[in-house]
């Protein structure tokens, strides 16, 4: 039973409150220059995360499930429906690059926090694959870990919630990046530039980069009809041929997995039915307005959504080590992206999007290219992201046959 105020299957009034939290969040990031700064993906997060730590709403819910399982899939095509190929094609070479760096990072952060934990955290052998394989391409990663090395329930439980936490943290960070000084100083920032080049009378106007660069625009009903059926028709036809995808290649080979786990991914055969369409009948599509702005706010959803499950108290009850254990991985794999990307001179935009494809998935790097207004790293996230679907168990499994 749930012991908070609400209860999970109070369908309606968590709704409610998601939208609620993802439409506070939009009005203060546009009114307000503090708010900005923070983003309105992080305050969004941020008041669920407070909601569900004071038992007002509940950690699990088959609503945020939804968001998971519906919303997400039907927002990435209409974030995509303005996608350049070339550009794209451009853009997603540099950023893979630093993304397969950002991920060996992740393994040796891993290596790093076993020998560091080792000696208080019982069991820490079986739980390195899961937390590699999650900082490599997400949580489906952390499912399929723990299944394959028999985490104990409770454990995988608290694992979990220290992974969301610091989720949540690592965004507000990785946000904060490019204002830094010292980051201004040692890196590149393209694409934060061209957003901070505003005109004298944009700047007259006294209206955050948030107002300015999400601004009122002409959108007719026939653009929304547009936009939602062909989301729809997308996600649809790349789910039923996903599981023809999967269903043929269960084998326990490596071409099996690959083929199965790769192109039998929903979220890469909606990216690239997207990008196709998108490219074939650009010119149309360029004139469908809305498209941004609906996928968008489906995006401060899911952003709200990841708050509700990082419950502090579980952490500080069942297992707090699991959160200095997750810090250390992730911070590594900072520090190693940071440096690297220094090394390469890569933008800190795209360093930024590659650690957070590593950590988060391909959903929550394509939501902060979003969400920063870094239009052109959208899709170059949802693809290396989506390649850590797979990389991701790979490399948990390498962890895992190393440390036993």
């Amino acid at each position: 039973m749930s012991n908070s105020l609400i209860s999970p299957d109070s369908t309606w009034i968590l709704w409610a409150i998601l939208a609620a939290s993802a439409a506070l969040a939009i009005i203060l990031e546009q009114r307000y220059e503090w708010a900005n700064k923070v983003t309105g993906c992080i305050l969004a997060l941020f008041f669920m995360l407070v909601l569900a730590n004071l038992k007002i709403i509940p950690t699990e819910s088959p609503v945020y499930d939804n968001v998971w399982s519906y919303v997400v899939p039907l927002a990435v095509p209409m974030l995509l429906f303005h996608a350049d190929i070339k550009k794209i094609w451009k853009g997603s070479g540099r950023v893979l690059v630093i993304y397969l760096l950002s991920g060996i990072g992740t393994i040796i952060g891993g290596f790093i926090a076993f020998f560091a934990l080792k000696a208080v955290i019982p069991k820490l052998n079986d739980i390195v694959p899961m937390f590699v394989g999650t900082y490599t391409g997400g949580s489906v990663n952390f499912v399929a870990m723990s299944t394959l090395y028999d985490v104990p329930g409770q454990t995988t439980s608290a694992a979990l919630v220290a992974d969301n936490l610091l989720m949540a943290l690592y965004f507000f960070a990785l946000t904060s990046l490019p204002t830094m000084a010292i980051i201004k100083k040692h890196y590149k920032r393209p694409y934060e530039e061209k957003l901070e080049q505003l005109t004298e009378e944009e700047k007259a106007s006294n209206k955050t980069q948030a107002a300015e660069y999400w601004g009122a625009k002409e959108i007719s009903l026939k653009d929304i009809a547009i936009t939602v059926a062909l989301a729809f028709a997308i996600v649809a036809v790349s789910d039923k041929l996903s599981g023809i995808i999967q269903g043929a290649f269960t084998g326990d080979d490596i071409l099996s997995k690959i083929i199965g786990g790769f192109f039998g991914n929903m979220y890469l055969l909606i990216t690239t039915f997207t990008m196709i369409i998108s490219s074939v009948f650009s010119e149309k599509l360029q004139k469908v307005n809305g498209t941004q702005e609906i996928g968008t706010f489906l995006i401060y959803l899911f952003f709200a959504v990841i708050g509700a499950p990082a419950s502090i108290s579980l952490i500080i009850k069942e297992s707090p080590l699991l959160l200095v254990f997750a810090l250390i991985v992730v911070l590594f794999n900072l520090i190693w992206s940071l440096i690297w990307g220094k090394i390469l001179k890569f933008s800190i935009e795209e360093i930024i999007v590659a650690s957070n494809a590593n950590v988060g998935g391909p959903t929550t790097a394509a939501a902060m290219a979003v969400s920063k207004g870094w239009q052109e790293l959208i899709v170059p996230a949802l693809l290396v992201g989506t390649l850590g679907y797979v990389i991701g168990n790979y490399y948990g499994i390498l962890s895992g046959l190393i440390l036993h």
